[in-house]
């Protein structure tokens, strides 16, 4: 039986690119409202001491692993000696708390923490650029890989690697690890079975992040921008959105996927209590596992 692991990201507690859209609670409350919604895991953020003398404790008091955690990595237009310095006391912490990977999010040239520029303003980038890019990041990767502790890329909104045409040619490009966000490619237009099928191989992390169609059906992308969009309520927990999370379980089981599934829903917490959307989110995730044939563990 293949064995998944459900965790969350504090994302819905506070949110990293926008300060005022945050709950006003403690690392220790956000840990015990997880264990509360029935979650083992959580990805680290802005609350979090990067070290485990500091961590471990309030992690073990509430029964709660790292299952991963956001790297803002700058190797599109940066070199692999200066990330290898930014990384390190993460990659030494997840390392020590047994942490499955660091996720990888580029953030050079990105307008997804900009309030104020569209979404139509996001990089782009030509061939030759990807495939530059690619061979440092998969040079990155395997360098954390030998130091123990590997990167999952996250395709992300508003990001040089957005669209479903941009992460085929990163992942033509590179080797490195795949972090799978049904949300931020359902809000990029793509096909997230075909994503699946495609590049299931190098899949190593899910997030689990449903949205709201409807909102992103109606936005501008010429004059609105990512933060824009996150205000408006484009991200929830799954079952409460548009995707159809059963199919997309089923199908990540059908290529043999197993490891984390992570709630990672970025959205106003006091219209949409992070314990409420826990629970309602680890139900829907329980229900497509029991139903994809998955066996839940801590």
């Amino acid at each position: 039986m293949l064995k998944a692991k459900l965790g969350i990201a504090p994302i819905a507690w506070w949110n990293d690119d926008l300060e005022e859209l945050s709950d006003d609670v403690s690392l220790d409350e956000c840990l015990r409202q997880a264990a509360q919604a029935g979650l083992t895991g959580m990805e680290t953020g802005r609350r979090f001491p990067m070290n485990e003398a500091d961590l471990g404790p309030v992690l073990a008091q509430h029964g709660i692993s790292v299952c991963g955690g956001w790297f803002s990595g700058m190797l599109l237009d940066g070199d692999i000696e200066a990330e290898k310095e930014r990384i390190a006391e993460q990659l030494a912490l997840f390392k020590a708390v047994d942490a499955p990977c660091i996720v990888y999010g580029e953030v050079a040239r990105s307008v997804q923490g900009e309030r104020h520029t569209p979404l139509a303003q996001k990089p782009v980038i030509t061939e030759a650029e990807m495939a530059a890019y690619g061979r440092k990041l998969s040079d990155f990767a395997d360098w954390c890989a030998a130091e123990g502790m590997p990167i999952a890329y996250h395709h992300h909104m508003a990001a040089a690697v957005e669209t479903e045409a941009e992460l085929d040619l990163l992942m033509k490009h590179s080797t490195v690890p795949l972090l799978f966000d049904a949300g931020h490619m359902a809000f990029a237009g793509g096909d997230v079975f075909r994503v699946i099928e495609n590049h299931h191989a190098r899949i190593l992390h899910v997030h689990t992040k449903d949205v709201r169609q409807e909102v992103i059906s109606g936005l501008d992308r010429s004059g609105e921008s990512f933060l824009d969009a996150v205000i408006k309520g484009a991200f929830t927990v799954p079952g409460d959105g548009s995707l159809d999370f059963e199919a997309i379980v089923k199908a990540l089981a059908a290529k043999g996927y197993q490891g984390w599934f992570v709630i990672e829903a970025e959205q106003d917490p006091k219209a949409n209590p992070p314990l409420d959307m826990a629970i309602k989110g680890r139900a829907e995730l329980k229900r497509v596992m029991d139903a994809a044939g998955y066996e839940v563990i801590s």
